[in-house]
């Protein structure tokens, strides 16, 4: 495992609680604003618009965005 491998695990847990609470961050701000809300249909689509921008990330490394970062 080279140092970049070594480093992002060792964040790994912080990287995926912070991805959660932006999720759940979402999920709070939906119901506030729509208290009628379906949760799990906004759950649904809150996890497709962040996955959306996850791809479009993937995409950016692929064309070399983040090459000079």
């Amino acid at each position: 495992m080279d140092a970049v491998e070594k480093e992002l695990q060792s964040r790994k847990n912080e990287i995926q609680k912070e991805l959660e609470l932006l999720f759940k961050a979402n999920m709070r701000i939906t119901d506030w604003d729509v208290p009628e809300a379906d949760d799990n249909k906004a759950a649904i689509i809150l996890s497709g618009i962040m996955q959306e921008a996850l791809d479009t990330i993937k995409r950016d490394i692929q064309e070399g965005k983040y090459n000079d970062y």
